[in-house]
C-alpha cells in the first residue's frame, strides 16, 4: 500500500535550467549603474587608436581589462557620490540605467566601427592594405567574458574582505573602531593576493615556461644545418658543441648572405671578400654566465677573430636570438672581414624576462663584454680589430648593462648600435632625459648630436635623424634607432597618470594624429603592443629590417664609404637570402 499523497499546491519545482535563466536575468540587475557607464566608456576608448595594428583577440583583451577598470572606478565615484551626500531617488537610478542602455546601443556598434576604421588607417599609413575584418564579434565577445571574470574575482575579494573585517570585529572590536578593522581587512586580502599571485600564478607560470622554453631549446629550426665552416661555432672544430647551442644559437652560426649578394656590396669598395667568424656559446656551456662568456673568448683565440678589422659583442635576447639582419648587415657591409660574438643567457621569451626578470639581461651583457674587453685590450692598439656593441630589444637593454655612461662607452668601444630599446633602460633613459631643449623624445639630439644620434623613421636615407644634423660628428658614434611606433621602446608604467612627451609632442611619421593619451587606457593599449610589435610591417612597430644598413654604415664604415654604397646596402639587405 502507498502513504497518504501530499495535497498539490499548484505549483512545479523550476529546473535547473530555468533557474539559471532566472538568475543570469537577474544579474545585471544588481549591477551599479555607474559602474556600468564606466566600464562602457573606457571599453569604447579602449578601441581607439593605438600604436600598431592588433588582432581581435589582442583587442578584445584590451577592451575586457579597460571595461572592468571602468566598472570599478564607476563604483568608487558612485561611492564618493553618497558619502558626501548627494541624494540620489530610484526614480533617477531607472532612467539613469534608461539612458545607459539607449548609451549602450549606440556606442558598442560605433567603438567596433571606430576600431575597424582607424586600424585601416595605419595600415595605410605603414603602406599594408586594409585588412579583411577586424572581427568585432570576436573583439566584443572577448572583452564581455574578461570583463565578467575580472568583475567576479573583484567581488569575491570584496567579500573575503568584508569576513575579514567581520572577524576582526568579533576579535579586537572591544579596542579598534569599526573603519579601522574594515581598512585593516582590504589591505590584508590585498597582500594575500599579491603574495598568491606572485607566488603561485607567476612563479608557477614563469616555471612551466622555463621548461616548455628550455625543452623547446633543444630543436633545430628548419632548414638550418650544422655549419662545416671552423670559422663557426659549434662545427667540428669548434669548442662550444653544436647540441649546446640552443635552438636560436644554431639559426645564428649557420646563417649569413649567399656569396652573390656578398659580392654586390664588396664591389662598392674593392674589397676582397673572406668567410666572416662569428662565435656563440649556448646556456649549457657554463655553470654561470661568467664562464660561458669565457667560452666565447676562447671561441674568439680559436677562430683568430682577432685578425679581422671589426669584432661586434652583440647581447642576444631572452632566448638567445640575434635578429640576422643585424648580422647580415655588419658583414655584407665589411665584404666578411668580421667577428660576430654573443651568447646565450635563458631560456624563457624576451616578454617573460622584459616582465619578470630584469637582472639577468644586463648580467649577461657585462659578462660578456668584460671578457672580451680583457682579451681585446691585450692586444697592440694599432693592431687589433675595432670593437663594437650591438642589440635589439632585450638585447639592447642587456648590451647598455655593460656601461656606466655614454662616456663609458666612448672610452671603451669603437661605437654602438642600439635598436628597439626598451624604455626602461638605464642608460637610454638618461640621454632620452638629457635632450637638447626642443628636441622630441621620439628622436632626441644630445649635445647637437657630436656623439650621439637617434633615427625613428623608416629606412630612408638622407632625410633620417642620422643625417640632419650632418656628416661631420666624431667617433666613437652611437646610435639608437627607435620607431615612433614601437610600443616596446615607448612601455613605461608612468603611462598609468602621466601623459609621455612622445604623445605630447608632435607625433611620429608613423604614428596616427588622432592617437591621444588617455589614463589608465594607453597604459594596457601599450602593454599589449608589447606582443603584437613585432608583427609590423618592416620599418614599423619593432620590426628593425632595414634600419640596420643605416645604423652599421654610420658607427663602423669602411674607408670611403659614402650615402649611395649605404643605398645599396640597403638594397641588399632587403632581399631575401635566396634572391641574387
Amino acid at each position: 500500500m502507498t502513504g497518504p499523497v501530499a495535497p498539490s499546491t499548484g505549483r512545479t519545482r523550476p529546473t535547473v535550467g530555468a533557474r539559471v535563466l532566472r538568475a543570469l536575468r537577474r544579474w545585471p540587475g544588481r549591477l551599479s549603474g555607474p559602474g556600468l557607464a564606466g566600464a562602457l566608456l573606457l571599453f569604447g576608448v579602449s578601441l581607439g587608436p593605438a600604436l600598431v595594428p592588433r588582432a581581435a583577440l589582442y583587442q578584445g583583451a584590451v577592451a575586457g581589462v579597460c571595461a572592468a577598470i571602468g566598472y570599478g572606478l564607476g563604483v568608487l565615484l558612485a561611492w564618493v557620490v553618497r558619502r558626501v551626500g548627494v541624494p540620489w531617488s530610484r526614480r533617477g537610478s531607472r532612467w539613469f540605467r534608461r539612458a545607459l542602455l539607449g548609451a549602450t546601443v549606440v556606442v558598442v556598434p560605433a567603438a567596433l566601427v571606430w576600431n575597424a576604421t582607424w586600424q585601416d588607417e595605419l595600415l595605410e599609413l605603414f603602406g599594408e592594405p586594409p585588412a579583411d575584418s577586424s572581427h568585432p564579434v570576436v573583439v566584443l565577445g572577448l572583452a564581455l567574458v574578461l570583463a565578467v571574470l575580472l568583475l567576479q574575482v573583484g567581488r569575491g575579494l570584496r567579500r573575503i574582505a568584508r569576513g575579514v573585517a567581520w572577524l576582526l570585529g568579533k576579535v579586537v572590536g572591544r579596542w579598534v573602531p569599526a573603519p579601522v578593522a574594515r581598512l585593516v581587512a582590504v589591505a590584508l586580502v590585498a597582500w594575500l593576493a599579491v603574495v598568491v599571485v606572485d607566488g603561485t600564478v607567476v612563479r608557477g607560470g614563469l616555471a612551466a615556461l622555463g621548461a616548455i622554453s628550455a625543452a623547446a631549446d633543444g630543436g633545430t629550426a628548419d632548414g638550418v644545418e650544422q655549419p662545416t665552416d671552423p670559422l663557426r661555432s659549434g662545427s667540428d672544430a669548434s669548442l662550444a658543441r653544436w647540441d649546446e647551442l640552443g635552438l636560436q644559437g644554431r639559426s645564428f652560426v649557420a646563417g649569413g648572405r649567399p656569396l652573390d649578394q656578398r659580392q654586390r656590396v664588396a664591389d662598392l669598395t674593392g674589397r676582397e671578400l673572406v668567410d666572416p667568424i662569428r662565435v656563440y656559446a649556448g646556456l649549457g656551456a657554463g655553470q654561470d654566465l661568467e664562464e660561458v662568456a669565457q667560452v666565447v673568448v676562447a671561441e674568439l683565440d680559436r677562430t683568430h677573430a682577432w685578425d679581422r678589422s671589426v669584432l661586434a659583442v652583440v647581447t642576444a635576447t631572452g632566448t638567445g636570438w640575434i635578429d640576422p639582419s643585424m648580422s647580415d648587415s655588419l658583414e655584407l657591409l665589411w665584404g666578411g672581414d668580421t667577428a660576430i660574438a654573443s651568447m646565450q643567457y635563458s631560456y624563457l621569451p624576451s616578454w617573460v624576462s622584459f616582465v619578470g626578470d630584469r637582472s639577468t639581461p644586463p648580467a649577461a651583457g657585462k659578462a660578456l663584454f668584460e671578457a672580451v674587453y680583457a682579451r681585446w685590450s691585450q692586444l697592440p692598439e694599432d693592431d687589433r680589430p675595432l670593437l663594437y656593441v650591438a642589440g635589439i630589444s632585450l638585447g639592447s637593454y642587456g648590451s647598455q648593462g655593460a656601461f656606466s655612461s655614454v662616456q663609458d662607452v666612448v672610452a671603451r668601444t669603437d661605437g654602438a648600435l642600439w635598436v628597439g630599446t626598451p624604455g626602461f633602460t638605464p642608460l637610454w633613459r638618461e640621454v632620452t632625459e638629457g635632450r637638447d631643449a626642443g628636441s622630441p623624445e621620439i628622436a632626441p639630439v644630445v649635445d647637437q648630436g657630436v656623439t650621439v644620434r637617434s633615427a625613428n623613421r623608416p629606412a630612408s636615407g638622407a632625410d633620417r635623424q642620422l643625417w640632419t644634423l650632418g656628416d661631420d660628428w666624431s667617433r666613437p658614434r652611437v646610435v639608437y634607432d627607435q620607431h615612433a611606433s614601437d610600443g616596446v621602446v615607448w612601455w613605461s608604467p608612468r603611462l598609468i597618470l602621466e601623459r609621455p612627451d612622445w604623445l605630447a609632442e608632435p607625433r611620429g611619421t608613423d604614428v596616427l594624429p588622432s592617437t591621444r593619451w588617455v589614463p589608465l587606457v594607453t597604459f594596457w593599449q601599450t602593454t599589449i603592443d608589447l606582443f603584437v610589435a613585432g608583427q609590423a610591417p618592416a620599418g614599423h612597430g619593432h620590426n628593425y629590417h632595414l634600419e640596420y644598413a643605416d645604423g652599421w654604415a654610420a658607427i663602423a664604415p669602411p674607408d670611403g664609404w659614402d650615402a649611395a654604397d649605404t643605398a645599396v646596402l640597403r638594397d641588399v639587405v632587403a632581399l631575401r637570402k635566396s634572391e641574387a
